[in-house]
């Protein structure tokens, strides 16, 4: 597992589940902000790929200020989708009820884009997991949003606290997907990129 190490790798999120995800998984790594604009992308652009494409802007910010051949960067950026519709962060305490009254009792989509660029070569995934609402009383709405104030994630709700665990009904697919950062397919992606072995 030494190959874990042979690279320097730069997460570019401030976001603390992707930050205790990727350490998790026994990687070290250092942290640099991308700061992009997320509402301005080709009007011709597919919904479902919008989290790809905010990814590898983030990944290309950062990879723009002439990282040596050593360095890796990893981006990655999660949207909710309900019916047509994408459900990012929450401007204030009323979208967030808003948005978790039109999840409730519903199944959306989780969509994560990953974009892994180092020297020579841009990687780049959108990792899918369906997640199944029982039904949200607008009392626990409101309950959660402020208690839980989760204005800095996207579709208003964090799988790993109290709506996650006492209002999710069914999970198709990867979890930690839904917390930002799909580890099972980051792995090989690392993998790939940082074993000089190749095995």
């Amino acid at each position: 597992m030494d190959w874990i190490k042979s690279k320097k790798l730069i997460l570019a999120s401030q976001s603390p589940r992707r930050k205790e995800l990727l350490a998790q998984a026994g990687f070290e790594f250092e942290i640099r902000i991308a700061n992009i604009d997320e509402e301005n992308y080709p009007s011709e652009l597919k919904l479902e790929d919008l989290p790809a494409y905010l990814a590898e802007a983030k990944a290309s910010k950062i990879s723009d200020n002439q990282l040596d051949m050593n360095s890796l960067v990893l981006a990655a950026d999660s949207l909710v989708f309900y019916k047509g519709e994408v459900y990012s962060k929450p401007t204030d305490r009323l979208d967030a009820c808003r948005i978790l009254n039109a999840l409730s009792g519903r199944t959306h989509t989780v969509i994560t884009g990953i974009c892994l660029k180092g020297e020579g070569f841009t990687d780049i995934a959108s990792v899918y997991t369906e997640v199944t609402f029982d039904t949200i009383h607008q009392m626990e709405i409101e309950y959660y949003v402020d208690h839980y104030l989760p204005y800095d994630k996207a579709g208003a709700y964090g799988i790993q606290d109290w709506l996650g665990l006492c209002k999710v009904k069914s999970i198709n697919g990867s979890y930690s997907n839904i917390m930002g950062l799909p580890m099972e397919t980051i792995y090989p992606m690392l993998k790939l990129r940082m074993d000089t072995e190749k095995y």
